[in-house]
């Protein structure tokens, strides 16, 4: 490995507003070798996600991606060289594996993944994206049959899921999804109940219209006036999953937060609570067993979004933002 090339994709300097492929260069560099207790990574899949974005401002559940680092991100890599036990040649695992074609991580730091086809399934329906649906809105949600269930970047990686669990768990669903043509997928392909059209402007109104008798879980991916619409429309003792905060990411912060808070969560006694996936990942093979039953039933339908080569990772990213894609999206190597 001592002749080889590494790509990599560097966060050249931190924005200040919108993300954009200025921010981004990409260099060639040795490939690294594994120290004890390390293994040397051939990365197959880059995760795209929009955490990536929210890594930039600072820390949160890890560190801060500093300027002229390495673009931090999850991956789908095989093992090509082991100085750890735990680990061998050939072996999938899933772990921080950063924007670039090799690393070397330590064991520790790696999950052990099964070898199944389509790969891409480890990063999407049986990755981060399936597991934080699952545990995001069965045990923080705690959905009953015939509640109303809505959720927010429903056409994404996590909420296209989340409305599909809802189904099966016997609610109402309703997706907020930003184009007609994401509203009529949601619809007519997944099969939620409802959609919502936020691009429309009248996001309040068109939401009073799906969900008549009100929302009693709402699954947030968004933040912002969104959420705002949402909390005003729950019923009492409703519950809110918060799992992410997209509009709040990428540009200036909004001058004023949503409006009802704490005011309306007294008032409807509602529960509203945020999550990290990995709190779950004892009870990942539950989630699993659960998740490949409703794939192989067909209950669960999974889209993927995959672009190929990591020299489009950055434009790729900024897609995503931008709420291009439909379910989950990733590069690959």
């Amino acid at each position: 490995m001592n002749g080889g090339v590494n790509r990599q994709i560097l966060l050249v300097e931190k924005p200040a507003g919108k993300l954009g492929p200025e921010h981004f260069k990409m260099q060639e560099g040795s490939i690294p070798q594994p120290r004890d207790g390390e293994a040397l990574l051939r990365v197959r899949y880059i995760s795209l996600d929009a955490a990536n974005r929210a890594w930039m401002h600072g820390a949160t559940y890890r560190a801060a991606v500093e300027a002229n680092t390495v673009m931090a991100g999850g991956g789908i890599a095989e093992v090509v060289a082991s100085n750890s036990p735990a680990l061998a040649e050939g072996d999938l695992v899933f772990g921080d594996t950063g924007w670039q074609d090799y690393a070397a991580v330590p064991a520790k730091h790696l999950t052990k993944m099964p070898k199944i086809e389509p790969m891409t399934y480890l990063l999407s329906v049986y990755g981060v994206a399936g597991l934080t649906a699952y545990f995001g809105l069965l045990d923080v949600g705690k959905p009953k049959a015939g509640e109303t269930v809505v959720v927010s970047a429903a056409a994404g990686s996590v909420g296209s899921i989340v409305g599909q669990i809802a189904r099966i768990k016997g609610c109402r669903v309703v997706g907020i999804a930003g184009g007609t043509d994401k509203c009529h997928w949601l619809t007519s392909e997944l099969g939620f109940d409802a959609a919502v059209d936020y691009k429309d402007g009248a996001v309040f109104k068109a939401l009073k219209a799906a969900a008549p008798n009100g929302i009693d879980i709402y699954f947030d991916n968004v933040g912002g006036d969104i959420l705002e619409a949402c909390l005003s429309q729950m019923n009492n003792h409703g519950r809110i999953a918060c799992c992410g905060a997209i509009s709040q990411y990428d540009g200036a912060p909004q001058a004023t937060g949503p409006r009802g808070v704490p005011g309306l969560i007294v008032v409807k006694r509602l529960t509203m609570q945020g999550f990290i996936v990995m709190d779950y990942m004892e009870r990942r093979n539950e989630a699993l067993r659960d998740l490949q039953s409703w794939v192989a039933s067909g209950a669960l339908k999974v889209q993927e979004d995959i672009i190929n080569g990591l020299e489009n990772t950055p434009r790729a990213l900024i897609g995503l933002l931008a709420g291009e894609n439909r379910g989950k999206r990733m590069v690959r190597l």
